[in-house]
């Protein structure tokens, strides 16, 4: 019996990135079209079969240990994009800012997508869910440079809707304008049986 069910909700991809080195600049390189591979996106900062842990994991490895990359790719929804931008009071946030690999529109509360969802595109090329990406300070240096005095917001903007991190299961072409459909776990919503539990 198949563990991920397809639903009738789709994602179009309206956005393309590559970020060649997010210590030099976050800022992304806009793509018409990227391969997939099992590395991530060719060129990309993030890509790799594993990574460094960083704070994100500090409770389960120590920082610095090698890893499964499961965050090669940033995935943004474009209505939320939307939200954060008129909570900064701009007109249009460009994903380009923010390091996106990836913005679908269409998706409903993008952001909270359960983890290990896949995401396919019409060849076949799949991603996988990882998590909820944390906002974090680095838009901020890259919107200030644009809109002095607007990234200083930022992570508070976008705390719910700074997208997921995915990584590749099935390699592929995905092109802007590609529907992207969803598949969702085929189990119910977790509740803790102690609601006691450490947090």
């Amino acid at each position: 019996m198949p563990a991920l069910k397809p639903t009738g909700i789709f994602g179009t991809v309206t956005w393309i990135g590559r970020v060649a080195d997010r210590e030099a600049a976050l800022a992304a390189e806009p793509l018409a079209e990227a391969e997939l591979t099992f590395a991530g996106i060719a060129g990309e900062s993030h890509g790799g079969l594993t990574r460094r842990s960083c704070s994100r994991v500090v409770a389960q490895h120590p920082k610095g240990t090698e890893i499964r990359n499961v965050r090669q790719l940033s995935v943004l929804s474009a209505e939320e994009i939307a939200l954060i931008a008129a909570e900064l009071g701009l007109a249009a946030l460009d994903p380009a800012w923010l390091g996106a690999s990836l913005v679908v529109q269409g998706i409903a509360d993008f952001s909270h997508v359960p983890p290990s969802s896949r995401l396919q595109a019409p060849a076949g090329a799949t991603l996988v869910v990882d998590m909820e990406n944390r906002p974090c300070h680095l838009p901020a240096k890259v919107i200030d440079a644009v809109a002095p005095g607007k990234g200083r917001t930022f992570k508070a903007a976008a705390r719910g809707r700074r997208g997921v991190t995915a990584w590749v299961e099935r390699e592929g072409e995905i092109r802007l304008g590609d529907a992207l459909r969803l598949h969702v776990p085929d189990q119910p919503a977790w509740a803790p049986p102690d609601a006691r539990r450490a947090v």
